[in-house]
């Protein structure tokens, strides 16, 4: 067997992931196109593939399919060529950033061009924390800090710290505020879990330092490193470009943070893992994170959809994931479950029929509300009507 026939055996979509870098080019290349097509519309160009082609892509290519083999984990882990897969991301997303701070100071271009563009890095930020979620999982120092490098665009370094510490502890418990509960909107949530991850890294760092009998302001909290990489970060582009482009960086950090918890939102909405009789909950199993293997998305966002394997085993790489058959499957990719999640009674149509067959229709074991709005969620309950044995398979059904 050649070397290439190993490869491709190892893994089918070896060269696939390079097209996961579509997403930081997003930055780079509006002005051009606007300049070869004059079309205007290419200012917008990052929430159209996301929004538009890939969810269309998704529905045409259909499901992933492939698994890698317990025999290719090793060797799978160790090649760096995934690695440099991720590393690429950030000279591109900061290559990107600098054209825009060029552009948005600009007064040629009009105040919806500038929009769009700051819409489109924005789009690029968040998916720029996806590449941070990635290399912050790992133990490697490098990798460690070039995550805190890729939160740097969206000022959201505070996720280093509550992710890996706060997040896949408490995940799927009402204790999470990642966590969406059933019943619970994007738009009741995305406040939640803003304001109470910021908090949670705030009291994970504290706590941490002081085991370490570490004062808060010292080269070694994990927090003030990663803020201090944003206020270099867009110090710089003020100084460069002047304070025109404050409007559009705050503007292209907020939609960076409310994509990554829009796509946090899709993932736990409605889950609760069980309590032992300990009182302790169980640990994290596949069955508590919403999965997709649509294809696209999968290469997209590096294998972020196999989020059920991430959970139950983070150490693992993102091209060692694999999609579970116990872990709920969402209906799309997503990239369109974020459609869906913006329209509240849309989602709630699609997704709530979802999570009850999950749990057999049995209320007590969803992650709700809290108690004041139970008797609320349970009239809408008798309303929806439950999936049937044979009707849940199809509707978790990608």
């Amino acid at each position: 067997m050649s070397i290439f026939e190993n490869t491709e055996r190892r893994d089918p979509k070896r060269y696939l992931w390079i097209l996961g870098l579509i997403a930081p080019t997003c930055a780079v290349l509006p002005s051009q196109l606007v300049v070869h097509t004059g079309l205007e519309i290419f200012w917008w160009i990052g929430p159209i593939i996301v929004l538009v082609v890939i969810p269309l892509l998704d529905w045409a290519i259909g499901n992933d399919g492939s698994n890698p083999r317990d025999e290719d984990y090793e060797s799978l882990s160790n090649d760096r060529f995934y690695r440099w897969c991720t590393y690429l991301f950030l000279p591109l997303q900061f290559i990107g950033l600098l054209i825009a701070g060029y552009l948005w100071a600009r007064p040629a271009l009009s105040l919806s061009d500038k929009l769009g563009l700051a819409v489109t890095l924005g789009f690029v930020s968040g998916i720029g924390i996806n590449a941070a979620h990635e290399l912050g999982h790992r133990v490697e120092h490098l990798e460690r800090w070039l995550a805190k490098i890729a939160l740097a665009q969206s000022g959201y370094g505070h996720f280093f710290v509550e992710h890996n510490r706060g997040h896949h502890v408490r995940v799927a418990t009402p204790e999470d505020p990642a966590s969406a509960r059933f019943g619970e909107s994007l738009w009741e949530f995305l406040p939640r879990t803003m304001i109470g991850g910021f908090r949670s890294a705030l009291v994970l760092e504290r706590e941490r330092l002081s085991r370490k009998g570490k004062r808060w302001f010292c080269l070694d909290n994990h927090l003030l490193q990663a803020w201090s990489m944003s206020v270099a970060l867009f110090g710089t582009l003020i100084v460069l470009f002047g304070p025109a482009v404050i409007p559009f960086l705050a503007l292209q950090a907020l939609i960076g943070a409310g994509l990554l918890e829009t796509v946090n939102y899709v993932e736990h909405y409605g889950l609760l893992r069980p309590r032992g009789r300990n009182g302790n909950y169980a640990r994290c199993s596949p069955r508590d994170s919403w999965n997709s293997d649509r294809l696209v998305t999968n290469i997209f966002l590096f294998h972020l959809q196999r989020h059920s394997d991430h959970h139950a085993n983070p150490g693992r790489r993102y091209q060692t994931l694999r999609s579970s058959e116990q872990a709920p499957q969402l209906p799309a990719g997503y990239a369109s479950m974020i459609l869906l999640a913006a329209v509240p009674p849309i989602w709630r149509a699609v997704m709530d029929r979802r999570v009850l067959a999950h749990y057999g229709g049995d209320i007590t074991l969803i992650n709700t509300k809290p108690r004041t709005r139970r008797r609320r969620i349970s009239a809408r309950l008798r309303r929806t009507r439950p999936l049937t044995a044979a009707s849940a398979e199809s509707a978790t059904r990608p």
